[in-house]
Order: C-alpha cells, then sequence, then structure tokens
C-alpha cells in the first residue's frame, strides 16, 4: 500500500511540474507550483523526513509562493510574450532535464544510497529525525544557524527601512492626524437666505411677445 500511495504521489508531482513548465498563464503555472509542492511534501513524508516535508509546505507554499501570487497578480504581465518564448527555449529545457535525468539515475544506482538509508532508519529507531535534526543544529551548528538568523533579521530590517523611508514629491497618509479629525475643521455649513423669484409684470410679458 504504501508503495502504491508513493506512485500515485509521485505521478502527480511529475504531472503538475510538467505543467508549470508548459502552462501559459502564470497564475495557473503557480497553482500547479504549489500542487508539486504538496505531493513533494507526502513524498518527504512517506520516507520519514517529517521536517523536510513540513518545511517545504510552510515555508514554500505558506509564504514563497503566496508572495509570488500577489506578484503576478498586481503586475500587469504581458502573456503573448511569454508563449512566443516558450517554443524558442523548449529544446535548451529538454536538454537541461534530460541531464537532470541522467543525473538522478545515476545517484539512485550507486551503493551509497544504501548506507545512508541504513543510517537514517537508525536514526529514527532511536527518536523522530525531527529531535535527530534538532540535537545537531542546537549543538554542533549552533554558530552556523545564529549567523543565519542573524543575517534574517538584518535582511528584514533592511526591507522594512527601503519601504517606509520618506521620498520628495510622494503623497503619503498620517493616520494620527486622520484619527484626530474633527467634523468642524472638514465641514463648514452656510446658512443662506432664500431668494424668490420675481414674477414678470404684464407690460413685460407683452413686450416679450
Amino acid at each position: 500500500m504504501q508503495l502504491i500511495i508513493f506512485y500515485v504521489f509521485a505521478a502527480v508531482l511529475l504531472f503538475a511540474g510538467a505543467m508549470v513548465v508548459s502552462s501559459r498563464n502564470p497564475v495557473h503555472a503557480a497553482m500547479f507550483l504549489v500542487l508539486a509542492f504538496f505531493n513533494g511534501a507526502a513524498l518527504w513524508l512517506l520516507a520519514e523526513a517529517e521536517f523536510l516535508g513540513v518545511a517545504l509546505v510552510l515555508v514554500y507554499v505558506g509564504a514563497v509562493m503566496v508572495l509570488f501570487l500577489f506578484v503576478v497578480m498586481m503586475l500587469d504581465i504581458n502573456v503573448s510574450s511569454m508563449r512566443q518564448g516558450f517554443a524558442r527555449y523548449l529544446p535548451i529545457g529538454i536538454a537541461v532535464a534530460a541531464v537532470m535525468v541522467l543525473e538522478m539515475i545515476l545517484v539512485l544506482g550507486s551503493d551509497q544510497i544504501n548506507v545512508v538509508a541504513a543510517t537514517a532508519g537508525g536514526e529514527t529507531a532511536v527518536g523522530s529525525n525531527i529531535r535527530a535534526i534538532g540535537s545537531v543544529l542546537y549543538t554542533v551548528y549552533l554558530y552556523p544557524f545564529e549567523l543565519a538568523a542573524m543575517i534574517l533579521l538584518l535582511a528584514i530590517i533592511a526591507a522594512i527601512l527601503l519601504t517606509h523611508r520618506r521620498r520628495g514629491g510622494t503623497k503619503h497618509q498620517d493616520p494620527t492626524a486622520q484619527a484626530k479629525v474633527r467634523a468642524e475643521d472638514r465641514v463648514r455649513l452656510v446658512q443662506m437666505q432664500a431668494v424668490q423669484r420675481r414674477q414678470p409684470s404684464n407690460n413685460e410679458a407683452g413686450a416679450k411677445e
């Protein structure tokens, strides 16, 4: 049963990957990529790599692809130019795909795969791989992990500063000033006396006729 589930998820993953490349609508391509990520996460779970599966869903599906969809939907992308470039880069894409398939066959056919699988099975027998990754990450690779966290924090701060910087000639809103606005400052009521229209006399009406 596990082998059947693996082949089902693998087939859906290959189909979604092919649709990502061949789809001419960027939104549809992004949605097929989300489907590919979900099936890839399911394959990681079948391989008893829960950390990689959860990280794939949270990081790529929950953050990267949502941001990518926002960008694609907000930008005016010329789909006709993308359709013209698809046929031009098709031979290069087929060549790269063939090289990747050959590399995967060489890796899966080597003798080192059995050694790695046996080592991973020994670790999961003691505890989950998430616990094993956490113990190694916070002991052996503690300083590289802290350095990566500092780099990501600096990137977040830099993005916030670039977004909120003041540039000349641009209009911006001040929420504090908007909250302090009173009705008397925005609306002025003016009272005007009603003007009654004067009826023309008989002499004026006869002159007009």
